[in-house]
């Protein structure tokens, strides 16, 4: 892979060029499925997901023998308007859980035998208080893009791309509002479990900031608006889904946060996550109306709401299970099967 892209500018001219998808592959893909001992379509979406791997990553036999798990961690200035339930610290805090173990993640990396990287963004200086300036400068928000970059490295069969930020579902329902219109009410929920003064509260913060950045919003530039809503680790979200493209790596995508990140580069190019699915609907009310807005159907419904790439690591034996069937069973023929008549 060429040298990270370091400025908005460069990052917009690799989106201009994204590979598609290994066609070759996916016709042989799609014939192998048609003559294998199945009724037509009889395994559902296994069948779908099986495509979509090979033709991601460039195989007409998909793998997933070296699975990532990848966990962004940011700071965000907006934290401090107390719009979560847990104070700004926490993020440090979960980090240093991540580091020892002792977290959901861990345990269902761990489950799946999956690698898990842990990176943290600057976590000293968290971004700007987004009602107040951007959250980001373009510098910032590209490096971040850039540091991101560098976890969709080559061997890697899948990116499960995460998140950990407090405040950083305040951070999503404004960006979601920034790119595809709507208030803080229609955007925001009960994150790490806000009810009630606190929830209204990150609305009218939400609004707040939409006010605020409205001529940014009317420009219509989504890295733009990256900067002025997002945090590090959103920015490092997007920039590793690029990289995974230009690597031919296909990427899950956790919740709701993490979703809100990579819809940056869908709001760019409508094609710009093609290589993506989208692990699990988080109950997170914003998330539903995020998924819609992407045209993604996810692979799970569990009501989870923890980020960290929890729900991405749980999708993974999904695709083991599609790319095992699609690889290991015997064709009609091979099998002495009478095919359909």
């Amino acid at each position: 892979m060429n040298a990270c892209p370091a400025t908005f500018d460069e990052m917009r001219r690799v989106l201009r060029d994204l590979p598609g998808p290994d066609l070759d592959a996916q016709t042989e893909i799609v014939q192998r499925q048609a003559v294998l001992t199945k009724p037509t379509g009889s395994l559902g979406r296994l069948e779908e997901i099986a495509e979509w791997l090979g033709c991601w990553q460039g195989r007409a036999h998909p793998r997933i023998e070296r699975p990532r798990v990848v966990v962004f961690a940011g700071a965000h200035g907006v934290a401090r308007r107390g719009v979560s339930a847990y104070p700004p610290e926490v993020t440090q805090q979960m980090v240093q859980n991540f580091l020892k173990g002792g977290a959901a993640i861990n345990q269902l990396a761990a489950a799946i035998d999956a690698d898990l990287r842990i990176y943290e963004l600057d976590l000293e200086h968290p971004t700007e208080d987004f009602t107040q300036a951007p959250a980001m400068s373009e510098e910032r928000a590209s490096r971040a893009m850039a540091y991101g970059m560098m976890a969709a490295e080559p061997g890697i069969d899948v990116l499960c791309l995460g998140e950990m930020g407090i405040a950083n579902t305040t951070s999503a329902a404004a960006l979601c509002a920034a790119l595809f219109g709507g208030t803080g009410a229609d955007w925001a929920g009960p994150g790490t479990g806000v009810s009630g003064s606190t929830l209204a509260r990150k609305i009218a913060v939400i609004d707040e900031a939409l006010a605020r950045h409205k001529q940014a919003i009317d420009a219509h530039d989504p890295l733009m608006l990256l900067a002025a809503f997002g945090g590090e680790e959103f920015a490092a979200i997007a920039g590793a889904v690029l990289a995974a493209r230009r690597g031919r790596i296909p990427v899950l995508l956790d919740g709701y946060a993490c979703t809100a990140a990579a819809a940056v580069l869908h709001a760019i190019d409508r094609r710009a996550l093609d290589h993506c699915r989208v692990a699990h609907r988080s109950v997170e009310p914003g998330h539903t109306r995020l998924l819609e807005a992407i045209g993604q159907r996810p692979l799970l419904e569990l009501d989870m709401r923890l980020g960290e790439a929890s729900a991405a690591a749980l999708a993974v034996p999904i695709l083991k299970a599609a790319a095992a069937c699609h690889n290991g069973m015997a064709t009609f023929a091979e099998a002495g099967v009478s095919g359909k008549t």
